[in-house]
């Protein structure tokens, strides 16, 4: 007897022997059961060498207390001692499987079926399983006979006996002998419909493909025939009833529980689809109306069950046209489609324990290899194989994957396969989430060979196989091209020129010989430059082929690296500050305006990264003017000055569009802001304090380079329209009123001929030739309009408006905000100007019809001929104008009394008047979804066009920019344009009650 507080020699032996609770499992080692082996060490040892020590001794002792007598006992336990293959099976399925040491509990005897170990018995196929199943003649017998069969599997696996591709090979076909022991059942039970008609089941999906999970459901296709002068519709209806009944037989909840669900969702039309159509209906589909994912799904088809010959004709009708889907002309976008990522349906608590669908899962993997087959198998028959590892293999051996990138692949995929088996054999459930219980990490861990620290191990391996999934997954589709391009050293295979088309082609590429000649260019040789290159370019070209103009970003890389490539620093930043290069990608491959702001001055890309000297945050307008009259001072003459001001608006301008690029596009690190508005306020704030730092700067090169410090007049400029504000975009002009006051002592017409000089010169060296984008200064809003002087003095203004200042006068004022100059004189201006805006009692009758009369006129007259009023941002229907008058009109009648009205900001003057309950917050929020949206696609436009436009474009791949910009997937340009239409739709009819009283 074991002395108080001193652990037995056997509870120590049992936690030497990996047994978590040793106290239990020494209490059920000196149970009645094990009597007679207990003291046997070949016990011990077997129970400390499988997955759970403890699950695998509870298990032994419920199946010998389960055995039908004494005599049926010791030919149990005597067999395990004397008989280590039968010990290790045993042992290790109860060590790794809860429901089957549950389904040996229930069916004592079935622990036989472990015993035999002949070669017949290593590697059953079809036939061996449809013999394990002859005798199932109901769902309930079928279920007992089908977990039979799984027993052995598991013993076969979980003992090394087979390898993951021979275990999912032996589910499949287990799968197949079941399926056709179901359709058997069904047709015993309905002889007439049996008779009437052919039915052939053709498995999809991982049964397909003979390489099937232990849970799993079971994708099939049903194609069904009349028998030879029989009535089609009455065999299809036939063949539908039995497809039906076998579904239920494997899918149905029974006493012994549930096979697996047989899905026929991959069906034409899905769920919404007849469950059985003839061979000619199925064609007629797939010809039509089949999608490319519905082709890629066809990879996998193979017939399993019922008529095969009838199976075989359809496998081999379709085939042609799986083989042509990259021909398909919607094949580009639905496959850029599918290459995303789409974990939003994820629940963010489980995305990190997800094996299949997150990013470095499974799917990852077998995406990859399925798109390579499209592409390539059309040419290369070796290819077409439904199973990923042969098909990873063959792609291997024909070049069109790394061999070392394929070997790393099959690793991978091989482990995480794995790891999902013995997730879902401990309960035969179906699930793709590593679980968070320690005991089923270690349990895990210990099945899979690591027993050191199974759970910190098991986390390891997990981690850098999915992290070295996620890096190959781009690596596979571009690294061959390089191997072909570059040819520094000789391999066994590589991709032909026209495989390396076709692949381009597939992902995005509209040019691919002008790739090709890029990527040689970029890839060949052996400086350093060339091989940093072709270690960023295979991540590069995903993110190229992930915009709406991959050539466009291809191109624009090579132009920035033969300006830069000799530069230390920038080879240095794209490889080493992670940021950088996606943000460079975004940004080349978004449109026309970043690209061309950048090429101007390469060296700019040093604000993508995330060091010192990087940084997307747009500037504040007091670090902007600072740094433009820094350079202004440093100049030789108001040219040169003008020209580094306008340098820093270019490179401010580029930051500004890289940052709404990458923002809007979002990075695999970061999603897409969600917030539109706070992406129009940060564009038109930037834009907007950057135009007035730069008219600071230009207003003191002028002044500087012709009268010194001082000016015979004070000078100021008011900013106006969108400038005012604060809502420039990126092509927009610059609205101002300029004002003047002669300093004491100077005659009027001097200082008159000094401000007027200034203007002329401030706008000449604006427009100057340059390699910086021009900046127009537009004053027509002034007094007179450009009948008007361009400026007045202070008194000037303040006589024409007390005289005679029309309504849309004090309408325009409503945006008048001081922007550079002489701040004192500015706000002179504002304090003359608000009596105007916001007038005292708010607007008179007559004055609000006015105002309605210049809409309409503006509606009716200014609109281009030829332009969809349903699709104009600025004069269409609920477009800016819209939105823009209407909040103007409250301002304009409400703003003397309701402070928060005035701001020469939309917005804000819009929330300002749903605070007051002006309007409602439905009809607020209405009328600031359709400006921001707008505002968006306006700058959209010149984001992608390199020009303003007030229009969607015409252009195909511009629109499809454009779209991918306000965050439509490829393909979906159709719903951008209907949300669009809807969106300003209700937008004008708020705009119809509030603005025109209807």
């Amino acid at each position: 007897m074991t002395a108080p507080g001193r652990r037995s020699s056997t509870f120590t032996r049992l936690l030497r022997h990996g047994f978590t609770d040793p106290s239990a499992a020494e209490r059920l080692l000196e149970g009645p059961e094990l009597a007679p082996v207990r003291s046997d060490p070949v016990l011990l040892d077997a129970l400390g060498a499988t997955a759970d020590p403890d699950l695998a001794l509870l298990g032994l002792v419920r199946l010998v207390e389960a055995q039908d007598g004494d005599p049926a006992r010791r030919e149990l336990l005597d067999t395990l001692i004397a008989a280590k293959p039968l010990r290790d099976r045993l042992l290790g399925v109860l060590g790794a499987s809860a429901a089957l040491g549950d389904h040996l509990a229930r069916h004592p005897d079935d622990w036989q079926t472990l015993v035999t170990y002949e070669a017949r018995d290593l590697h059953p196929g079809v036939q061996e399983f449809e013999r394990g199943l002859a005798d199932a003649t109901d769902p309930v017998s079928l279920r007992v006979a089908y977990r039979r069969c799984l027993l052995s599997i598991a013993a076969r696996d979980v003992c090394g006996t087979t390898d993951l591709a021979q275990t999912a090979a032996e589910l499949a076909d287990l799968a197949t002998a079941t399926l056709r022991a179901a359709l058997a059942i069904a047709e015993a039970a309905a002889p007439d419909d049996a008779v009437m008609c052919r039915l052939a089941v053709v498995a999809m999906g991982k049964c397909g493909g003979h390489e099937l999970n232990y849970v799993s459901d079971v994708d099939v296709i049903f194609v069904g025939e009349g028998v030879e002068g029989g009535d089609e519709g009455k065999a299809v209806q036939a063949a539908t009833r039995l497809a039906s009944h076998m579904m239920r037989i494997c899918s149905e909840t029974t006493v012994e529980g549930s096979i697996w669900p047989v899905d026929a969702n991959l069906r034409p039309e899905g769920r919404n689809g007849p469950l059985v159509r003839t061979l000619s209906s199925h064609l007629a589909y797939y010809q039509r109306w089949a999608k490319t994912w519905e082709f890629q799904a066809l990879l996998k088809a193979r017939p399993v069950a019922g008529d095969l010959e009838l199976g075989e004709k359809y496998v081999a009708t379709l085939a042609p046209l799986v083989w042509q889907a990259a021909e398909r002309e919607n094949f580009v976008p639905d496959v850029q489609k599918m290459r995303r990522r789409v974990v939003e349906n994820i629940p963010v608590a489980e995305i990190e324990r997800e094996l299949k669908l997150a990013p470095g899962g499974l799917r990852d993997v077998e995406f990859a290899v399925q798109l390579l087959q499209l592409v390539h198998g059309r040419a290369d028959t070796s290819l077409r194989s439904g199973t990923t590892l042969d098909a990873l293999k063959a792609l291997a051996a024909g070049g069109y994957v790394g061999r070392a990138d394929a070997v790393q692949l099959d690793d991978a995929y091989r482990f995480l396969r794995t790891m999902e088996h013995r997730i879902q054999l401990f309960r035969l459930r179906r699930t793709h989430l590593v679980p968070e219980n320690e005991a089923d990490l270690r349990r895990i861990g210990r099945s899979l060979g690591l027993r050191a620290d199974p759970v910190k191990e098991l986390n390891r391996e997990w981690k850098r196989h999915a992290a070295m999934v996620r890096r190959l997954h781009e690596k596979l589709f571009y690294r061959p091209l390089l191997d072909a391009v570059a040819q520094l050293a000789p391999v066994e295979a590589r991709l032909s020129t026209g495989a390396a088309r076709e692949r381009l082609i597939a992902l995005g590429y509209a040019d691919p010989a002008a790739a090709l000649r890029h990527l040689e260019a970029l890839a060949s040789g052996v400086t350093r430059k060339a091989a940093i290159q072709r270690t960023l370019l295979p991540v590069l070209l995903g993110w190229f082929a992930d915009s709406a103009d991959p050539d466009a970003g291809l191109l624009n890389f090579r132009k920035v690296s033969d300006a830069l490539g000799k530069t230390p620093w920038y080879l240095r930043l794209l490889r080493d500050e992670g940021a950088a290069a996606e943000n460079l990608a975004r940004v080349l491959s978004a449109g026309r305006l970043a690209p061309d702001l950048l090429m101007r001055a390469p060296e700019a890309v040093a604000l993508l990264g995330d060091g010192e000297s990087g940084g997307l945050e747009p500037r504040d307008r007091a670090h902007l003017e600072q740094e433009i009259l820094a350079a202004v001072r440093r100049a030789d003459g108001g040219e040169q000055a003008v020209t580094a001001a306008r340098g820093v608006r270019r490179r401010e301008l580029f930051r500004t569009a890289a940052t709404d690029i990458v923002a809007s596009y979002g990075t695999e690190e970061t999603p897409a802001v969600a917030d539109q508005g706070a992406l129009v306020d940060l564009v038109g704030g930037a834009v907007s304090d950057l135009t007035a730092a730069t008219l600071a700067g230009t207003l003191r090169a002028v002044v500087r380079d012709s009268w010194g410090d001082t000016l015979p007049t004070r000078f100021a400029v008011i900013g106006m329209g969108r400038f005012g504000g604060h809502e420039l975009g990126y092509g927009s002009d610059a609205d101002v009123l300029f004002v003047h006051e002669p300093r004491e002592g100077v005659d009027d017409q001097e200082a008159s001929r000094a401000a007027n000089a200034v203007v002329s010169e401030m706008r000449r060296m604006l427009l100057l030739p340059s390699a910086d984008p021009p900046l127009l200064i537009d004053a027509d809003l002034r007094p007179e309009g450009k009948s008007g002087p361009l400026v007045r003095t202070l008194n000037s203004y303040e006589a024409y408006y007390r005289r005679w200042s029309l309504v849309w006068e004090s309408q325009a004022l409503l945006r008048a905000e001081v922007v550079a100059g002489d701040e004192e004189l500015g706000s002179r201006f504002i304090e003359l100007v608000d009596p105007l805006r916001y007038p005292a009692e708010g607007l008179g009758e007559e004055a609000v019809r006015e105002i309605r009369r210049l809409k309409a006129r503006m509606e009716s007259e200014r609109m281009p001929r030829g332009a969809d009023p349903t699709l104009h941002t600025k004069l269409g229907r609920g477009g800016l104008s819209d939105v823009e008058w209407t909040v103007q009109l409250i301002q304009l009648q409400h703003g003397w009394v309701e402070p928060g009205l005035r701001t020469t900001r939309t917005r804000e003057a819009l929330a300002a008047a749903c605070a007051a309950e002006l309007l409602s917050t439905e009809y607020a929020a209405t009328l600031d979804e359709a400006w921001v949206l707008a505002t968006r696609v306006r700058n959209a436009v010149m984001l992608v066009r390199g020009r303003a436009g007030d229009t969607f474009p015409s252009d195909g791949r511009e629109l499809a920019a454009v779209g991918r910009y306000l965050g439509y997937d490829p393909g979906h340009v159709g719903d951008m344009l209907d949300d669009y239409r809807r969106t300003t739709r209700r937008a004008r009819a708020v705009v119809e009650e509030l603005f025109y009283g209807a």
